[in-house]
């Protein structure tokens, strides 16, 4: 046997694209697009193609031609988020609270997250789905205590999750995740679960319907200003 025997390193053009490199080849081709280097037809086939793609060579496919590919992308400046909010930053009392005592109770679609929320499950569950909410405030803190109880936490996957808390033989899992973005909102998880169960992570899936929603408002408009002429 050769114990000096090591697997090649994957090649870059082989490994599986993520929702950031689709990103990056949609605004590319919004880009060439909107300078008159695609037509609606051509951007609309090859945004297809981007959707369906599964590995970053096949990206790179659908804008070898435009110069965008060729720009070395310059790394943005990043700052960590830190494990606890801003010191005085949070009221201590709550903006809402969603409680479930022997029963279930959730909050999600468009709503406004406020500064602090508590959960309290108590033979319970609760469901705090921040996905479509709105964040009026950049810091916002979730409070969430499980007593033979489970709360579970969704968050858009472009914000940046924090948690401090434990369990007392429960599970208390929170995420990380963390924004390219320096603005983005940052959602703190802190408390408890006692013989119960606290769970936050990102809601996945969002980013796709955005790259979607982007390239159907660019070709919209550049059709409405063909036929305008």
């Amino acid at each position: 046997m050769d114990l000096q025997k090591h697997t090649a390193p994957t090649p870059a053009a082989e490994l599986r694209a993520s929702d950031a490199d689709r990103d990056r080849v949609a605004d590319i081709l919004r880009e060439a697009l909107a300078e008159g280097r695609l037509t609606a037809d051509e951007h609309a086939e090859r945004v297809d193609g981007v959707l369906h793609a599964k590995t970053v060579g096949e990206l790179e496919v659908f804008i070898r031609d435009l110069p965008g590919a060729h720009q070395r992308p310059t790394a943005p400046a990043y700052t960590p988020v830190p494990p606890r909010p801003t010191p005085g930053a949070i009221p201590v009392e709550a903006d809402a609270n969603v409680v479930a005592v022997f029963s279930s109770a959730m909050r999600r679609g468009r709503w406004r997250a406020g500064r602090r929320l508590h959960a309290y499950a108590v033979f319970g569950s609760v469901e705090i789905d921040l996905s479509e909410a709105i964040f009026e405030y950049q810091q916002v803190v979730i409070k969430a205590v499980s007593v033979f109880g489970d709360v579970q936490i969704r968050v858009p996957e472009n914000i940046s999750l924090r948690g401090t808390g434990g369990g007392v033989l429960g599970n208390f899992e929170v995420s990380p995740l963390d924004s390219v973005d320096s603005d983005a909102p940052v959602v703190y998880v802190d408390g408890w679960a006692v013989l119960g169960n606290v769970e936050a992570r990102p809601k996945r899936g969002k980013r796709v319907a955005d790259i979607l929603e982007r390239v159907q408002d660019t070709v919209d408009r550049k059709l409405r200003k063909h036929l305008g002429h």
